[in-house]
């Protein structure tokens, strides 16, 4: 293997000829030396292609490079490794990456130039300042009852949605990205869309209802799909994110940003490791996974000073349904919360098959109440949380001993399980509710409960809002 060291524009390159081993999306390079660890790289083959990569591991004797393309036809002898002395980068300008299609690399997919104003940023991103953080406390409205309502979503969060193979998860990112807004300040709005390994008629359905709605203009997509390289997987939300936070912290855009599906990235993460020779830990997953997608998650957020924010919704598919799985399991302890969709529920036709039991904001309690969403938010949200907790178990007694042996009270409780099922969490794709309509529909819904069963919000709420939503009703 013969190095040489190469200077252009001030940059340190070193190429190698020649590659030691290729194990499935990785070649190793031994003899190395002035090589750093997240180096970017370029692979150039005995035909003259040139591929990307990036040093996934370095030693006195050898580096590891992850190739985005695949080492599908490299010559073993003859293959160029170019180590280009930096970290990979992308150039992010407002004008010329809204409104565009990037693959996952930041390569563009619509036929328009690259970008080419600005000054390039690493992907890897720099984590905030703990002091630096703003905390998260503004209500962002969705339209959605089942989120704003009882699991609301607040700007600067990372709230993921768990879902499952077959349920509408896309369905339900994009009726958010359509209707998002912060009700108490006009803030720029930008959506970041990252997919990786998504079929191709997902990711054109995004594209359409993004242009059908008219928020096509203020879109940028990364897109790495089923048929792209796996390894590519590792590297896209990563490019997605750096161009959300110079939107956010450069431009004070406020920027959504949709990571589907995170599943498909930790198995590729999975991949990677085993192709390194890894020692495997749970469900063959690597033992960095936590720190990995932290990496990920955490660049969600506000800074003092700074107007804009960035907002994660990161989708993941639940293998089995089984939300144990490690990826939603340490994704929850990550993030803020989860909103999680059950096949249950969808089987009955119910649109979003939301599960509010298990669906958890931690930031709930910051972003709502008076002078936020309304004063009765948080004792009407925990009434309907109590209540359909309890309808449930009518439910499990009435499968056992009948429904006509139901006690008053029970029967009750059975028909509110139906109608909050039906009313309240069931709404049309393109049904935009405001906070009040939902606050003012949850109220509707208790108040077919006996008072004496109203524990959790005070008799001034009750007379305020329960009485005239009765009222509204007879009306």
């Amino acid at each position: 293997m013969k190095p040489e060291t190469l200077r252009h524009d001030h940059d340190l390159q070193v190429e190698f000829v020649g590659l030691s081993r290729i194990q499935g999306p990785l070649v190793v390079i031994e003899g190395i030396r002035d090589v750093g660890f997240g180096e970017r790289v370029e692979i150039v083959t005995s035909t003259g292609d040139t591929r990307q990569g990036r040093v996934l591991a370095i030693s006195r004797q050898a580096a590891v490079v992850e190739v985005f393309h695949g080492t599908s036809g490299l010559d073993q002898e003859r293959t160029r490794v170019r180590f280009l002395g930096r970290p990979f980068e992308i150039i992010v300008s407002k004008d010329e990456i809204l409104g565009r299609i990037f693959s996952g690399l930041g390569m563009p997919l619509d036929g328009g130039p690259a970008p080419f104003q600005g000054e390039p940023r690493n992907v890897n991103g720099l984590p905030i300042n703990p002091v630096a953080r703003a905390y998260p406390e503004d209500f962002i409205q969705t339209g959605i009852s089942t989120i704003d309502g009882m699991n609301t979503l607040v700007r600067g969060q990372k709230l993921p949605i768990f879902s499952g193979s077959g349920l509408p998860h896309n369905d339900l990112a994009m009726q958010i990205v359509r209707q998002a807004r912060i009700l108490s300040e006009e803030t720029s709005f930008a959506i970041i869309f990252a997919a990786m390994g998504v079929r191709h008629d997902e990711a054109e359905a995004f594209r359409r209802n993004f242009e059908e709605s008219g928020v096509l203009n203020n879109v940028a997509m990364f897109l790495n799909l089923a048929d792209d390289p796996a390894v590519e997987r590792l590297i896209a939300p990563r490019v997605a994110l750096t161009a959300a936070e110079y939107l956010a912290f450069e431009e004070d855009m406020h920027v959504l940003v949709i990571l589907t599906d995170m599943t498909n990235y930790c198995e590729a993460l999975r991949e990677v490791a085993t192709s390194k020779g890894e020692v495997p830990s749970r469900k063959g997953y690597p033992g960095y996974l936590y720190s990995d997608l932290a990496s990920i998650y955490e660049r969600a957020g506000r800074i003092h000073g700074r107007k804009g924010s960035v907002t994660q919704i990161p989708i993941l598919t639940m293998p089995d349904d089984d939300i144990t799985h490690p990826i939603p399991d340490l994704t929850g302890y990550i993030t803020e919360g989860q909103i999680v969709l059950d096949r249950e529920l969808f089987r009955k036709g119910i649109y979003p098959p939301v599960n509010v039991l298990p669906s958890l904001s931690r930031l709930m309690s910051d972003g709502i109440g008076e002078g936020k969403t309304r004063e009765d938010h948080r004792n009407i949200s925990s009434q309907l949380y109590a209540a359909y907790a309890k309808s449930k178990q009518v439910e499990r007694l009435a499968s056992i001993v009948g429904e006509e042996d139901l006690s008053v009270v029970d029967k009750k409780y059975f028909a509110f399980s139906r109608e909050f099922e039906k009313r309240f969490v069931h709404q049309g794709r393109d049904e935009n509710r405001s906070i009040s309509e939902t606050l003012d529909l949850g109220w509707d819904l208790v108040m077919m409960l006996p008072e004496s069963e109203l524990v959790r919000v005070t008799p001034q709420e009750i007379e305020k809002y329960g009485k005239a939503s009765h009222t509204r009703n007879q009306e």
